[in-house]
Parts: C-alpha cells; structure tokens; sequence
C-alpha cells in the first residue's frame, strides 16, 4: 500500500507541477539526510535540473559557511539554521518551516516492540551492545534524542552506551546490519528501511519539535532557487512528502 501511494504521488506530481518557467539551470540543494527517500523522488517529479546532497544538518551548515555552492538549504533543526542567518548567510525572508517527523526507537527487522522505556530495560535490551544515535551535540536527530533520554532520566545510564553517528542515515544503516540492537531514528526512516522496526514512539513533548527549515542561501541563482522553493511547497509536492511520513507543520502543530 505505500509502495503504491508513493507511485501515486509521484505520478501526480509529474502531471500536475507545469514545465513553463523552469529555466534549463541547476539548482543544488543541501538537505539533510533524513531527507533522501523523499527528495531523490521530488527530483524525479521536480520539472527542472536539480542537484540534491546529502547531509547531517550541522555539516552542511558547515559546509555553507566554508562557501559550497548550495542554492537551497534543507535542514531538519530550526537552530542550525538560526546559525546560518546570523552569519548572514541565508536570505532571512525566504525562510521557512517546511515540514515535521517524529523521533522512535527503532530495532532491527523482528525486534520485540517496547510499550515502556527504563533505564534497566534498554540496557537488558542492548546487551553490552550500543545504542545508534546521530552525534549529540551536531546530528540534529541525535540532539532530539538526547533532549528525550535527559527529559526521560535515562541518559545518565546509556550515555556511556551510545554508538554516536555523522547522520542518522548512519544510524539507521547500524540498525539495519544488526550492528547495534537499537538506535535513535525519525520516524520517517524506520518507515524507509524495511530492515528496522519502530519499537516506541517517543513522546513529542520530550524533546523540541523537529522542525525541517527551508531557506535560499546568499549566493542563489535568485530564479531557479525561488521556482524550487514554490514547487517543495505545492500540493503535488506535500503528497511526495506524506508518502514518506512527513507531516505538514500546519498539520503538526
């Protein structure tokens, strides 16, 4: 049923989102990786040149201020964008949030789901092994998943048991191989990789929402960045997007 809703969207997206006014000029976006499943399906629907890179949401900051050729930024933390504005890299009045997810611990394939979180639990869970987060203090999934395990009380027992990571792909993919028993994820991901169960849902209030901030950078090509930006805002685009998992920040709140 996803597979086909996903089809469906993009299909959608194709025959509705019209040709005229995209000029033959690239667009590069930087996004964040969480990002990927849906943006590699908005370049197929998406009716000009488009360059996507993927990233944790830090590192392309990052990269941004280190002057990378990005267009459009993608990020999945309000704050790394706030960063970006104060250093005045960003055009401040086309920003805006874009999208929401939500934060789940996630098993590989067969996992037992978990209706309640201790700290003795996830440690009988994990087995000497590790848990899979993005890095706490950059990863913007790994930041949410700190605030929950702090909010939670459990991180003073699993600090020392984290498996921490450039990206929450990279999470995702330890998940995945079996290479650690659980990991910190967006929901979205779980949903992505057909090797991972959703165990628990973490509570929303546990941590800031996750928010996915959209912006053109300073030195945009001013016309193809802007014609980008209208088309991720669209309707047939909001179906690519919920065919993945996300949710409209309208919607979320």
């Amino acid at each position: 049923m996803y597979a086909l809703f996903r089809q469906i969207a993009m299909i959608c997206a194709l025959i509705l989102v019209p040709a005229a006014g995209v000029s033959g000029q690239t667009v590069t976006v930087f996004a964040a990786a969480s990002l990927r499943d849906a943006l590699d399906d908005m370049a197929q629907a998406y009716p000009g040149n488009l360059v996507v890179s993927y990233g944790g949401s830090g590192q392309i900051a990052r990269q941004v201020a280190q002057g990378a050729p990005a267009d459009i930024v993608l990020l999945a933390n309000v704050a790394w964008m706030d960063w970006l504005e104060d250093q005045g890299l960003i055009e401040a009045d086309s920003r805006s949030n874009l999208l929401e997810n939500r934060l789940v611990l996630a098993g590989p394939e067969g996992a037992a789901r978990l209706e309640t979180v201790s700290a003795q639990g996830l440690l009988d869970r994990l087995s000497g092994g590790r848990l899979a987060i993005g890095q706490t203090q950059s990863v913007p999934a790994g930041i949410y998943g700190r605030q929950w395990l702090e909010n939670a009380g459990l991180w003073p027992a699993l600090a020392p048991h984290l498996a921490e990571t450039e990206n929450v792909r990279a999470a995702l993919a330890l998940i995945a191989r079996g290479e650690t028993p659980l990991g910190v994820v967006y929901a979205t991901d779980a949903r992505a990789d057909p090797g991972v169960v959703t165990l628990y849902e973490v509570p929303g209030k546990m941590h800031d929402p996750i928010y996915y901030t959209v912006a053109e950078t300073k030195r945009r090509n001013d016309a193809q960045a802007s014609e980008f930006i209208e088309f991720i805002r669209s309707n047939d685009a909001s179906m690519i997007f919920a065919g993945h998992g996300f949710l409209p920040v309208d919607q979320a709140q």
